[in-house]
């Protein structure tokens, strides 16, 4: 029993490292334009059964409850949570928030589809509007082109893109902004550079225009902040930490037993 307590308690242990590294990952990723914030689940392992429930004892009786002894725990998912982050205004014109549901759709110089929520574009020496900086950015899908002589540029929520040119008051749709979404969110692949893709488990995007399909809204001069919460992070972080302590407490106790065992086969 004692040795089966040193696994179940190195299962923890394990555990509990994986949830310090996510949490590490959030904190670090605090300042991160639209990142999403990593929680941990985990699951029970398992079961020794000594005694099955509803089995007869030796009065021919069901018994009540049985006899099981848990193996330990693992982490089952790390879910991202795409619930909204806070607003920071930039004033910066070609700066997109995303407010509600939604990704950009973007296209790597290699021909690779990704989408992201971080909408810091950039005008490309074609006059394209990409995603990241104007030398190594993806191109916004579907393509929208700024003349070279626009004086200023405005977005609508609803993603249409005007542009003001010399010798005119009016302003010049020169395209719109669409948005995609899917079914499932969290089934996409994490890529690093605010990028994810596409997977089985995500199914299809499905593509509109802002603020239909219940698809979110664009706001022009603001950025989407990190929604992780520190206050709630350091709470984690310190629950992690007597979790880990606990189960290392644990394997001192079966690990005390044992030697105690071995010391009475040699009396």
């Amino acid at each position: 029993m004692s040795v089966q307590a040193l696994y179940s308690a190195a299962t923890g242990m394990r555990a509990m490292e994986t949830k310090l590294d996510c949490i590490a990952n959030n904190l670090a990723n605090i300042e991160t334009t639209a990142f999403k914030r990593g929680r941990v689940n985990f699951e029970d392992l398992f079961y020794r059964h000594d005694k099955i429930p509803g089995a007869e004892d030796s009065a021919g009786q069901l018994t009540p409850t049985g006899i099981s002894i848990g193996l330990g725990s693992r982490v089952a998912a790390i879910q991202t949570e795409f619930h909204q982050g806070a607003f920071e205004e930039t004033g910066r014109q070609l700066d997109v928030a995303i407010e509600g549901p939604g990704f950009f759709k973007v296209t790597d110089p290699n021909g690779e589809t990704y989408y992201t929520r971080a909408g810091t574009f950039s005008i490309n020496a074609n006059g394209q509007l990409v995603i990241g900086s104007a030398n190594t950015g993806r191109l916004l899908e579907p393509p929208i082109t700024i003349p070279e002589d626009a004086l200023a540029i405005s977005i609508a929520p609803e993603g249409r893109v005007f542009v003001r040119q010399p010798g005119s008051t009016a302003l010049t749709a020169v395209g719109d902004i669409e948005l995609v979404n899917f079914i499932n969110p969290e089934g996409l692949l994490k890529l690093g550079e605010n990028l994810y893709a596409q997977t089985d488990s995500s199914g299809a995007p499905t593509a509109g225009q802002p603020g239909q399909q219940g698809l979110g809204l664009l706001r022009q001069g603001m950025l989407e902040a990190s929604n992780v919460e520190p206050v709630r992070e350091l709470i984690d972080l310190i629950t992690t930490q007597r979790a880990f302590e606990l189960n290392s407490q644990a394997v001192q106790a079966g690990d005390q037993i044992m030697q105690l065992i071995a010391n009475l086969r040699r009396l």
